[in-house]
């Protein structure tokens, strides 16, 4: 028996696809609170994010909670309007989540690759998406 369908036989008893399907799961769970937690208000338990807890700066991400509840709820202007970068750039993630998804639940791995230029072009769109948005 080769490792390959070693692998295999394992990802079919559940230890690969567990991963996936509790993502799914988590997710559902964490969507159910967002959908009547308005994150624009206080007084909810949503988390804050640290580095704009600690410095008062906006990370490349922060508005993604907001923007998140902004697109459950049909406002794709006020989605737009909490993080521009990281809405047109949300397909690719949830095409890279979706695969994992579906690969996961089949038995498979999957581990999408990016070349060191790939991630050098993220890091540096992320650091001057950041910089922007704290110099305006």
């Amino acid at each position: 028996m080769t490792s390959l369908t070693f692998h295999r036989l394992r990802a079919v008893a559940g230890r690969p696809a567990a991963a996936p399907l509790a993502s799914l799961v988590a997710g559902a769970v964490g969507a159910a609170y967002l959908w009547g937690t308005d994150p624009h208000e206080h007084g909810h338990w949503l988390p804050r994010c640290p580095l704009n807890w600690a410095t008062g700066l906006l990370c490349p991400a922060c508005g993604a909670t907001r923007m998140l509840y902004d697109l459950m709820h049909g406002d794709l202007t006020a989605a737009f309007h909490d993080n521009r970068l990281l809405l047109l750039a949300s397909p690719v993630g949830l095409y890279l989540y979706g695969r994992w998804v579906f690969e996961g639940l089949r038995g498979r791995a999957y581990h999408p690759r990016l070349h060191k230029y790939g991630q050098v072009a993220v890091l540096a769109t992320a650091l001057a998406w950041g910089i922007a948005r704290n110099a305006v």
